[in-house]
C-alpha cells in the first residue's frame, strides 16, 4: 500500500463515520418536533426527550470530529499560517500534533474509557430529568470518537512528513463541497449562459482554494 492509498483509507473511514453520524440529525429533528407538538399542542411534555436530544447532538458532534479533521475544516487562526510555505506549515503542524494533539487525545481516550466502563458497571441513568434514560451507551461514544480522531491525527502527521520531504501537501479524499452545489445550481439555471457559468465557477474555485490553503481537494 502506498502512502497516498494509506491516507485515503484513513480519510475514507473518517468520512464514512462522519456521514453516518450526520443522519442522527434527522432523529434529532424528529424528536424536537415531536416534543414541541406534545408540549404546546397536547400539553403533555416528555421529560426523557430532553436527555435524548442532548445525547443525539453530542454523539453527532463527537463522531464528526475525525471527518472534520480529514477535511482540514477545524477552525484555525491562520493569519500567519496561511502565508507560510508548505514545508513551514508542515513543520509547525507536526510539532503541534506531537506536543498537544497526541497527549490530549490519548488522555481523552483513556479517561473516556474509564467513564464508559464505570457507567456500564452501574447501569448509569441520566440525573438531569426525573426517571432519566440510560446514558452508558452515550458515554461509550467518548472513547470511540477519541480513537477515530487519533487515527485521523496519525494520518495528518504522515501528511506532514510527506510535505516535509516533497514540499507539497499530499491530496485529501475529495468530498462534496460548496462549489459542487454552486455548479449544480448554475447548471440548472436557464438564465446563465455557458461562458458566464464557467467564469463564475472559476472565480469560486479560486476563492475556495485560497481559503483551503493546504490542497484539501485531492482526487480520490
Amino acid at each position: 500500500m502506498t502512502v497516498q492509498k494509506f491516507l485515503f483509507a484513513i480519510d475514507g473511514i473518517s468520512t464514512w463515520v462522519g456521514k453516518a453520524a450526520a443522519w442522527l440529525v434527522v432523529g434529532l429533528m424528529l424528536l424536537v418536533c415531536a416534543e414541541v407538538f406534545k408540549r404546546y399542542i397536547l400539553n403533555a411534555p416528555t421529560a426523557w426527550i430532553f436527555d435524548a436530544t442532548n445525547m443525539l447532538y453530542g454523539t453527532t458532534f463527537m463522531l464528526c470530529g475525525a471527518y472534520t479533521l480529514a477535511q482540514n475544516a477545524h477552525v484555525r487562526g491562520d493569519f500567519l499560517y496561511s502565508s507560510m510555505r508548505p514545508r513551514t506549515q508542515a513543520a509547525l503542524d507536526i510539532v503541534l500534533y506531537v506536543v498537544f494533539f497526541l497527549p490530549g487525545i490519548a488522555a481523552l481516550v483513556y479517561a473516556g474509557s474509564s467513564y464508559a466502563a464505570d457507567s456500564w458497571r452501574i447501569a448509569e441513568h441520566s440525573s438531569v430529568t426525573a426517571d432519566g434514560p440510560p446514558i452508558y451507551h452515550f458515554k461509550t461514544v467518548i472513547p470511540v470518537a477519541g480513537a477515530l480522531v487519533m487515527l485521523q491525527g496519525l494520518a495528518e502527521i504522515v501528511r506532514c512528513v510527506v510535505c516535509l520531504k516533497t514540499g507539497e501537501w499530499p491530496a485529501r479524499l475529495k468530498d462534496v463541497s460548496e462549489t459542487d452545489v454552486i455548479a449544480e445550481q448554475l447548471e440548472g439555471s436557464e438564465h446563465v449562459d455557458a461562458e458566464s457559468r464557467s467564469q463564475v465557477l472559476a472565480h469560486v474555485h479560486d476563492i475556495d482554494e485560497a481559503a483551503r490553503q493546504r490542497g484539501r481537494g485531492g482526487e480520490s
